[in-house]
């Protein structure tokens, strides 16, 4: 397993999607600050996976197209074990730019990628899937979960599980204040045994068929609070590092907001990585699990 990330030029609070992210504040810093204050979170957190013997594949980002929220590639590109990518449209326009060929070809010098799905020509239509933001995968038993958001169509999720082999589960949620969820992955994570979800805030109708195919899948579930999910605590993400051994990642405001019951819980499954991103957090209004595009793309043959 490999992670893809995006080393930023000029992140920065996103006028264009703060409209229905929630999760985002306007900054009181200047742009300057903000940058490097975001670089800084970023180096340490991409040191501290490497520290654990992740791999982490780095693309330094560009400053032409602006774009402020490339740090968060899961959302308009995907990798699959099939030698799929598979890229993605995007609610915010500024956003689309995201799509840039150097990171493309970053990926193509060390991975096959034998068959590319590009569904960004929906935005056109002004039909919107953010990738691995607007739904959430087991990969291992190939089921997908989303909520329903202006940037996660309905239809044409249905036509990436098609596409891609996955059982589609969606629903509605929201949070605390009854807004819509802009993007599922801020609201549960799916690992290998387990599952971190503020199910009070899936609509009731919606809430045991949601978690009847969780417990089905054999994962045990971890429930956090509408608070806990606004500090980011759903925001994590399972990875692998080159021995094999898993981690739970996430940010240091997460599990700052987790009960020590949940940590013991979950460190029972696997250690836990925590990192400090609050700036990240604040002005982009997303989190670890959003920094982060899993490549399980088969190698080259030069990387074999």
């Amino acid at each position: 397993m490999t992670i893809l990330m995006i080393r930023p030029v000029r992140f920065g609070y996103n006028v264009q999607t703060a409209g229905n992210n929630a999760f985002q504040r306007r900054p009181e810093q200047d742009s300057a600050a903000i940058q490097q204050q975001a670089l800084n979170e970023f180096d340490a957190f991409v040191e501290k996976l490497r520290r654990h013997d992740i791999d982490v594949l780095v693309v330094q980002d560009s400053a032409e197209p602006h774009t402020p929220d490339s740090i968060f590639p899961n959302n308009w590109v995907s990798f699959h074990r099939d030698g799929s990518m598979v890229l993605y449209p995007m609610f915010a326009e500024n956003r689309r730019s995201e799509r840039k060929q150097a990171v493309i070809s970053a990926i193509k010098s060390r991975f096959l990628v034998q068959q590319e799905i590009d569904l960004s020509m929906n935005e056109i239509d002004g039909r919107f899937l953010e990738g691995t933001g607007s739904f959430v995968l087991d990969r291992e038993n190939r089921v997908a979960y989303a909520c329903r958001s202006p940037r996660t169509n309905e239809p044409l999720f249905g036509d990436f599980c098609e596409q891609l082999g996955y059982r589609p589960i969606i629903f509605d949620a929201v949070d605390g204040n009854g807004r819509a969820i802009y993007h599922t992955n801020v609201m549960m994570c799916i690992a290998d045994r387990y599952a971190v979800i503020n199910v009070e805030a899936i609509a009731e109708a919606d809430r045991i068929p949601v978690t009847d195919v969780l417990e089905a899948s054999g994962k045990t579930i971890v429930p956090i609070s509408h608070a806990q999910m606004a500090s980011f605590a759903g925001n994590m993400l399972q990875v692998e590092n080159k021995q094999g051994e898993l981690y739970l990642v996430m940010s240091s405001q997460a599990f700052g907001a987790l009960e020590q019951g949940q940590i013991a819980l979950l460190e029972s499954f696997n250690s836990i990585i925590q990192s400090p991103l609050d700036t990240i957090e604040q002005s982009g209004g997303g989190s670890a699990r959003c920094m982060m595009a899993e490549v399980y793309l088969p190698l080259t043959s030069n990387q074999n």
